[in-house]
């Protein structure tokens, strides 16, 4: 099981002391929100800041693209030093070319649904993905409170993925604690992004333990 904190509910003024405490607690992942206030309304921050950060630390860069030009701009996250890129089928135009650019760079990609879109839409491009992300909050903002639904979501998924033949990393993203990350690895999940529940957590690191111990 994995756990990637989300630098979204990290304090953006020292974010030296932000991937410190992802380091210390034990994470190996850390989850790098990409918004471009056009598909979701919130702006975070692009290639230069990943890029800064990539000479910091050896965590492995977890990049989740929420915004309208994937497409187009996939080539600059790779520059920048991700590891994990994951984008939206719904502002996706062709995702076998972004994962066969991705994973010709030997790096891994994903595809992300948000929580009103059908999980069968991503039938067709299943063979292609390294990891599926199913958003258990619309995105856009940290410290949303998880949607029960996504649980059935998941399983749907689980059959879905049986279907085609096909084993991606499944991550879940939203309202993520030791108690919902359960209920999502218990269909299938293996990784837990985890934004509030771990950088407001009073002890960050019993926060992490937590959801390990939860999902294990």
């Amino acid at each position: 099981m994995i756990v990637s904190p989300s630098l979204l509910s990290a304090d953006f003024a020292d974010l030296d002391a932000a991937l410190k405490l992802v380091k210390d607690a034990g994470a190996t992942w850390i989850h790098l929100d990409v918004m471009d206030g056009h598909f979701v309304p919130n702006l975070t921050f692009g290639p230069p800041l990943i890029a800064s950060l990539r000479d910091k630390t050896d965590l492995i860069f977890d990049v989740h693209l929420m915004i309208d030009n994937p497409d187009e701009t996939i080539q600059w996250y790779l520059d920048a030093g991700s590891d994990y890129i994951t984008v939206h089928l719904e502002s996706s135009k062709d995702v076998k070319k972004m994962a066969e650019l991705v994973q010709s760079s030997g790096k891994k990609f994903g595809v992300a649904l948000k929580p009103d879109a059908p999980v069968d839409l991503l039938e067709e491009h299943l063979p292609y993905l390294d990891m599926v992300l199913i958003m258990s909050v619309f995105p856009g903002f940290s410290g949303q409170s998880f949607i029960p639904e996504t649980v059935e979501r998941l399983a749907q998924l689980q059959e879905l993925c049986q279907k085609v033949g096909c084993n991606p990393l499944v991550q879940v993203d939203g309202g993520i604690n030791a108690e919902t990350a359960a209920l999502c690895a218990a269909k299938g999940a293996q990784c837990f992004v985890a934004g509030n529940a771990f950088f407001k957590a009073p002890n960050p690191k019993e926060a992490y333990d937590s959801i390990i111990a939860a999902t294990g």
